[in-house]
């Protein structure tokens, strides 16, 4: 099954960068809140994929040392990689939005989860993160 895209689990000083999606009816989940991600363009790899998406949306260069967790993900047209990265708090000081989705901010895990504007696959899928890395589910403390 062909790679089609990438996403992050990107987690600032403890907290879950999240973006909120443009309130569009001709893309998935307008309005909702989203992670950094998307398409794969051209031969790129899953990593390449994610580090460049990360960058475009949010402005953070990210190198692929930083990303700490990956899976494969099937799903009815390809692969979609999930990923997952902790960096200290002071990297939020360096965000700088893109031109997709309506804006962004940080919040817990928790929050996030609970959240009626959350993606639920993603919930799910911090949450295969959070589990193996002997969290149970905890947010992150960076």
């Amino acid at each position: 099954m062909e790679f089609r895209g990438a996403k992050l689990a990107l987690f600032l000083g403890g907290a879950l960068l999240v973006i909120r999606r443009d309130r569009r009816a001709d893309i998935p989940w307008p309005g909702r809140w989203d992670l950094p991600g998307g398409g794969r363009e051209g031969t790129e790899s899953p990593v390449d994929c994610v580090l460049r998406e990360t960058l475009e949306e949010v402005g953070l260069a990210l190198v692929p040392e930083d990303l700490r967790w990956g899976r494969a993900y099937p799903q009815n047209n390809g692969v979609v990689w999930f990923f997952a990265a902790e960096l200290p708090g002071e990297m939020v000081e360096r965000v700088r939005f893109g031109d997709e989705g309506e804006g962004w901010r940080l919040m817990s895990y928790e929050e996030y989860a609970g959240h009626p504007a959350a993606i639920p696959h993603f919930v799910a899928r911090i949450g295969d993160y959070l589990e193996e890395r002997g969290a149970d589910k905890e947010t992150p403390a960076t």
